[in-house]
């Protein structure tokens, strides 16, 4: 389970570089960046280790790097000029 814990860690700090290398514009800071990534990789780990037992490394990884990518899809704002708000809001 440690080894695990590590691979994903890795694998969200690897995520998150990636996504701050193609989408820095797009994406709040770096440090915001790389603790979602990482956390969300950990618990991606943690949530398929506990769903598929201890047996499944690759699987878990994998688990790892679905729900670290989801994590950090939630950080992206979208591109061009700021909704304007409706006078009736």
């Amino acid at each position: 389970m440690i080894w695990e814990s590590f691979g994903a860690a890795v694998l969200g700090l690897a995520l998150s570089w990636a996504a701050l290398r193609s989408l820095a514009d797009r994406l709040p800071s770096g440090r915001a960046v790389c603790l979602t990534g990482t956390l969300g990789a950990l618990f991606g780990a943690y949530l398929t280790h506990a769903a598929l037992g201890t047996d499944h490394i690759v699987g878990t990884l994998i688990g790892a790097v679905s729900v670290g990518a989801v994590t950090l899809s939630l950080l992206i704002r979208p591109r061009g000029r700021r909704l304007a708000r409706s006078a009736a809001a």
